[in-house]
């Protein structure tokens, strides 16, 4: 097992061990694993629990407004207590609620388990960012959280793959969250191995709330972060957009089988990962905010590209499939950039920096996922609405980023952040 002293400080020279790289990678599974897996259910646990396509995606918005409660809340305190204990507690909490969300007996249970999942599987998703600015900076962060992105692409290539198995025989959409709770189980125990405490007390900040909202006021008033984190945010919004109607889209619209929509929601992924894998490349060859604006553009033709189609109503397999595929190839190249530009910015600050992405991030999921099954499960019309949407918006939120100093160069810390750091060390 990994010791404390064993944490790499923030010199950007090196990259963390291998153990940790992958620990947290299956942090990162949260997410991908809650949201996707049980997408090929989303119609029969419609028709199980008595409701329609925004009452069963309502699941996905509590979870969501779960994961952006407990970022908000879990971001901040490790900075304060540090990043071991936060995951630990989170995770455990995490699998506990996921295996009752299998017992779930009605539509309003499901969605508050599923509220409590979010929150506490929080943990693993916005100390796991900040661990990774504890170690690394720079090119080195940069090509670590592609490499996290990339890692963690297998979980939405698997997910819905493994779901659809277990929706299609005995298991149904609760075995799903049995299944779920399984790898919760996993996650603790891999945290409980090789994830050492990255923050030192020295460099811890004291001072409670007043101190936590200071820090979350220097990092909101960061215009370069906030446009970066809005760029972030907003391209996951036009993913939970699709996440959230893929299922209708492709069994409803496009005629798939719950086997072949799984295959082509699986292959999305697969795309996105492969993205973000040669992202890894070449971040230090080519400026991380160049990568950026290409692929959001990407995005944004793609996107835009399908609503054309789709308004003009020659929607088919081939055109959808194909600028799907293509729109995942710029989330690919976004994602990891994205996020690395971002919490750069506030180093002094970084589990509150990761704590605002994350948030917004899952809010922006939290609103969209209901409003695409609000036109029915028979139209691709919402869906594609949202994601051309959430594109421009993600594009445009790079104008902020520009600035007259070196390009991503990090503020430093505010008086008053550096003032409630002191008192951890005195």
């Amino acid at each position: 097992m990994s010791t404390p002293s064993t944490a790499r400080g923030r010199t950007g020279s090196g990259t963390p061990a291998v153990s940790l790289t992958a620990t947290l990678a299956l942090l990162s599974f949260v997410m991908p694993l809650a949201t996707d897996m049980y997408l090929p259910a989303f119609p029969r646990m419609a028709d199980d629990l008595g409701t329609d396509p925004s009452g069963v995606q309502l699941t996905l918005t509590a979870f969501l407004i779960g994961l952006a409660a407990g970022q908000l809340v879990l971001g901040p305190l490790s900075d304060r207590y540090g990043r071991r204990r936060p995951i630990l507690v989170g995770l455990t909490v995490c699998a506990l609620a996921t295996a009752l969300c299998a017992l779930a007996p009605t539509l309003p249970a499901l969605i508050a388990l599923r509220f409590f999942m979010g929150f506490a599987g929080a943990a693993g998703i916005v100390v796991g960012r900040a661990v990774i600015s504890d170690v690394a900076t720079g090119a080195v962060a940069a090509r670590l959280f592609g490499v996290l992105m990339a890692l963690g692409g297998i979980a939405p290539i698997v997910a819905p793959l493994a779901g659809g198995a277990v929706v299609s025989d005995a298991g149904g959409w609760r075995g799903v969250f049995w299944v779920l709770a399984g790898v919760s189980v996993l996650m603790l125990l891999a945290a409980l191995a090789f994830i050492p405490e990255s923050l030192p007390e020295e460099r811890r900040r004291a001072g409670g709330i007043t101190s936590t909202l200071q820090a979350a006021r220097s990092v909101l008033t960061d215009r370069v972060y906030v446009g970066y984190t809005l760029a972030f945010s907003f391209a996951c919004g036009a993913l939970f957009c699709y996440i959230a109607g893929s299922a209708f889209l492709l069994q409803n619209v496009l005629g798939l089988s719950v086997g072949q929509a799984s295959v082509a929601f699986s292959v999305g992924a697969l795309t996105a990962t492969l993205s973000s894998t040669a992202n890894t490349k070449l971040v230090g060859v080519f400026p991380s905010a160049l990568l950026l604006r290409i692929g959001l553009g990407t995005l944004l033709l793609a996107t835009t590209a399908a609503l054309g189609i789709t308004l003009a109503g020659q929607l088919n397999r081939v055109s959808a499939l194909a600028l799907i595929g293509i729109g995942f190839l710029g989330l690919g190249q976004a994602f990891g950039t994205a996020t690395a530009l971002a919490i750069e910015r506030v180093p002094y600050a970084a589990g509150t920096g990761s704590a605002v992405l994350g948030t917004l991030q899952s809010v922006l999921g939290a609103v969209v996922a209901p409003l695409v099954g609000l036109g029915g499960d028979d139209t691709a019309v919402p869906l594609f609405t949202g994601m051309a949407g959430c594109s421009l918006v993600a594009v445009l939120a790079l104008l902020l980023t520009r600035e007259s100093g070196p390009a991503g160069a990090p503020e430093a810390a505010p008086a008053d952040v550096l003032e409630g750091s002191a008192g951890a060390t005195t």
